[in-house]
């Protein structure tokens, strides 16, 4: 009876932590139906398209959401500049790609809704389309953000990054409003589809101890494929699939690959090191459906989008998502 008690009360706070979360009253769904009735459609073609052309482009429109959503809140800052640039010279962030989807789709939308739809919603839209096209779940957006001024290395010292320790991870979502739970959600959920630099895998399996030992968490089965992946002294740019099972699709595999052994990042296998961490990867992969983590991953994806937002006259709306006005 205690161990039923103590499972039905956890299962109480991921429902609660689920249905509360983050939330801002300015933004909401069908923020642009009047002035721009066609701004989600034309995120979602130019999304498909690129998808149709580089599947790896899901994955990469994802990460940006979540990079942008870490600094200054979702503003489309990550978007400002150029490549070593203001946020993108951080080092979390020398790797991330996808740029060109969204100022095609920021393009096109200035073509039919001139100075009406910010480079921050687009970024929101384009990573749940990218994640429905990988068999995610197709969220609603709340969309009404505006796009923020600044971007700057240093103010995106708080990203986390894959060697740091469960405590540290916790503290950074915490810190953006995110309860564990969600963090567990957006970490794992996030690392279901695409791939990651051998620079950030290298430690792990090379120098993780004193002695230059490997990470005993990984299984042994994985540790010679991420060797043959990633040779130590081989190329630091060469990828390597986040989720060994099933890379170009979105599901609850990732789940079972951290608990197994068979995280590839740091960050992931940590998530089976915390007990409440731990208690969210149990409960999810106990209820065997994947439907539920789906949505609720959905959930969570609204939640950090809430992040910082910048509304009514606070930012702008970019005719570029690179340069400010």
């Amino acid at each position: 009876m205690l161990i039923h008690y103590h499972l039905d009360a956890f299962t109480l706070v991921i429902i609660c932590s689920i249905m509360l979360g983050v939330s801002n009253g300015q933004l909401r769904v069908g923020f642009y139906s009047e002035t721009c009735p066609t701004a989600e459609s034309i995120v979602q073609r130019v999304v498909q398209n690129e998808f149709s052309s580089n599947p790896q482009q899901a994955p990469r429109v994802l990460r940006l959401f979540f990079h942008d959503c870490f600094v200054e809140g979702c503003d489309g800052s990550i978007l400002l500049g150029q490549f070593g640039v203001g946020e993108r010279g951080a080092l979390p962030n020398l790797g991330l790609n996808g740029f060109d989807v969204i100022n095609k789709a920021k393009e096109q939308l200035e073509a039919a809704c001139p100075g009406v739809v910010s480079c921050a919603d687009v970024v929101s839209l384009a990573a749940r389309d990218a994640i429905a096209l990988t068999g995610g779940p197709n969220y609603e957006v709340p969309t009404g953000r505006r796009d923020g001024r600044i971007s700057e290395t240093s103010l995106a010292k708080d990203i986390p990054v894959a060697e740091d320790s469960i405590e540290l991870l916790k503290s950074k979502f915490n810190g953006k409003g995110i309860s564990e739970e969600d963090f567990v959600l957006l970490s794992a959920g996030g690392h279901s589809i695409g791939t990651v630099a051998c620079f950030f895998v290298q430690r792990r399996v090379y120098n993780f101890t004193e002695n230059g030992g490997s990470d005993p968490a990984i299984d042994p089965q994985l540790l010679p494929q991420l060797k043959s992946k990633c040779p130590q002294g081989g190329n630091i740019d060469a990828r390597v699939p986040l989720d060994w099972s099933t890379e170009t699709t979105f599901d609850d595999q990732i789940l079972r690959n951290i608990r197994n052994g068979f995280a590839v990042l740091s960050s992931d296998a940590r998530l089976n090191d915390d007990s409440i961490t731990k208690r969210v990867l149990d409960f999810y992969i106990a209820s065997d459906n994947s439907s539920s983590f789906k949505a609720d991953f959905g959930k969570a994806m609204v939640k950090m989008g809430n992040i910082g937002v910048k509304t009514g006259s606070d930012g702008e709306i970019r005719r570029v998502c690179n340069a400010i006005n």
